[in-house]
């Protein structure tokens, strides 16, 4: 007799089963091995149950849901493609073709490549009167403001938009344009966390609310801006964690929290000027999540914004949206992420962290007594050693490099200032090329067993743009040693298995010439002493940080060359 998939039913497993059956799994390691830390400090488990998140939450989880999907401004979000141009006539050409082809909201960074002149701000006029847009300005005395003085006063009600400025600007007869802005973006292109962003986000609200006569018409012109980075679930839980936060934050001004926008772009922070079509899947990453976590706004950058975009980079990333939001049906949910365990608990966690800075901050009299930027710089110092170490992958740049990449010379200045986790990377590359440095990888024995070091190296060796000459493995040492004594490089890696490497490396240092610095791969904690004494340079092994080793190996080429 044959059953249906509805007919059969699964046996439920406790969470206790589930750790039996994942230590053994485990094979010695310590079951905690399968919990991590976020950069937050915050921990992920291996498994989230519902019981584990009532405990957790309890009563409070119906009501983090039901706050998120109450302060939820929209359940879609608008498509808000930048425009560039290289002079006047091309910016407004770009302006007419993005709208053509399903841009919804006009986004200029006043800071252009032409100058906003007389002429210029009233050809910009009857866009900003008949669409919604985004404007960045630098200043309360930006040029680019004037064009509000431009806009035909019996229309100006209807303008609809938003200003990003570094100080509030006041426009009171255009009641649809929000000019009160907590924007974290340059905290977060400095390297800030998500508890910071969030914490930061309120207390730059908490500033203006409390300078403001009345909160619900503070919070009517009021939006927040976030920078949404490659981290999927955690960025997911930062939006809403905010929503959940907004209401506690009205709760304390006395008033009944309403939904306020979140305007989000895409974060270049993790962006590389190596391999950029990597910077296009990062990109819809993150974009993807801001719709999932509940953006109303979305900018999104192409993947060559660092240099110089294209008509065609322009066009894919203004598609990442719109297939974001017209094919991937995620709005056709309202918080699609709700209810989920995992984000439910981060989201928890996000709160409860974030609200706690946020006092802090307040007790201390604002974010610059507090001294958010130097705690900021400590967390960006932690991120540059997670990806100089590879415990923070960073695809094409320090993890499957590739070493033939070349950059253009550009420089976009728009994202010049932003402290991208590439960075130390991109420089090696340029140290490197300037040296010349020929490398090579000695293997020894057979393929299979040298491989998989040999390919570790070669794999170093890339995220510093060099393709190292491997040799086909020696038989015997004295074969090896030959080879060494004619050798035409300047830095030798010996890739070979631990057992052959300790029988090589002694017979290799005998005679070897001064002008080959030589490395071992692998960690020889016992060796180690004795080899370095006899004239090895170091080790290469996995955990190491690439960087320092590599500028190391650098100057150790150019001390033995002098």
């Amino acid at each position: 007799m044959s059953t249906t998939m509805k007919e059969i039913e699964f046996q439920s497993v406790s969470y206790d089963q589930w750790q039996q059956e994942a230590v053994k799994a485990l094979k010695g390691k310590p079951f905690e091995s399968l919990f991590t830390k976020t950069i937050e400090n915050i921990t992920l488990q291996p498994l989230y149950t519902q019981d584990s998140l009532i405990e957790k939450l309890g009563d409070q989880l119906e009501s983090q849901v039901s706050t998120i999907r109450s302060l939820t401004k929209s359940s879609g979000f608008d498509v808000a493609q930048q425009i560039v141009g290289t002079d006047e006539a091309s910016f407004f050409a770009n302006i007419d073709e993005s709208l053509a082809r399903g841009n919804q909201m006009i986004t200029i960074n006043s800071p252009a490549s032409f100058e906003w002149t007389e002429q210029v701000l009233g050809q910009l006029v009857p866009y900003l009167s008949e669409n919604s847009f985004k404007i960045t300005i630098q200043s309360s005395e930006d040029v680019l403001l004037s064009v509000f003085d431009k806009i035909d006063e019996t229309q100006r009600e209807n303008v609809n938009g938003y200003i990003v400025a570094p100080v509030a600007v006041e426009l009171p007869a255009y009641p649809n344009v929000r000019t009160f802005a907590a924007n974290t973006i340059t905290h977060h292109n400095n390297g800030a966390n998500v508890v910071q962003e969030l914490a930061i986000a309120l207390a730059q609200a908490s500033q203006m609310a409390t300078e403001a006569d009345d909160f619900k018409a503070f919070e009517e012109k009021f939006f927040v801006q976030f920078a949404v980075d490659t981290q999927f679930f955690l960025e997911i839980a930062k939006i809403r964690a905010f929503k959940v936060l907004w209401k506690a934050f009205a709760s304390a001004f006395g008033n009944e929290a309403s939904a306020v926008p979140v305007v989000v772009e895409t974060s270049v922070r993790s962006f590389s000027k190596y391999d950029v079509y990597v910077n296009l899947l990062r990109a819809g990453n993150e974009a993807f999540s801001a719709a999932i976590g509940g953006a109303d706004v979305i900018t999104v950058h192409p993947h060559d914004c660092l240099t110089a975009i294209s008509e065609q980079s322009v066009r894919i990333a203004r598609n990442v949206s719109l297939v974001t939001k017209e094919e991937s049906l995620v709005l056709n949910v309202l918080d699609p992420s709700g209810g989920s365990y995992f984000i439910e608990s981060l989201t928890a966690d996000y709160v409860k962290e974030a609200w706690a800075l946020f006092l802090e901050i307040e007790k201390a009299g604002g974010l610059s007594a507090y001294g958010i930027d130097s705690k900021i710089e400590e967390v960006y110092a932690t991120r540059i050693g997670q990806v100089e170490t590879r415990k923070h992958s960073l695809i094409g740049t320090n993890i499957y490099a590739n070493p033939t990449d070349e950059i253009s010379t550009d420089e976009n200045a728009q994202f010049a200032a932003v402290k991208r986790i590439a960075i130390p990377f991109e420089d090696l590359r340029e140290n490197f090329a300037q040296t010349g440095l020929k490398s090579a990888i000695l293997t020894f024995g057979q393929l299979k067993n040298y491989k998989p070091r040999a390919d570790f190296v070669q794999g170093f060796f890339a995220t510093a743009g060099v393709v190292a000459h491997q040799t086909e493995g020696f038989q015997t040492i004295e074969e090896a040693k030959a080879w060494l004594d004619t050798a035409a490089y300047d830095y030798v890696v010996v890739a070979a298995t631990d057992d052959d490497t300790k029988a090589l490396i002694p017979a290799l240092l005998e005679g070897k010439k001064a002008s080959i610095v030589l490395d071992a791969a692998g960690k020889y904690k016992e060796e180690q002493d004795a080899w370095l004494e006899a004239g090895l340079n170091g080790f290469i092994f996995a955990g190491q940080n690439i960087v320092t080793k590599l500028n190391d190996v650098v100057m150790s080429v150019k001390g033995v060359q002098q």
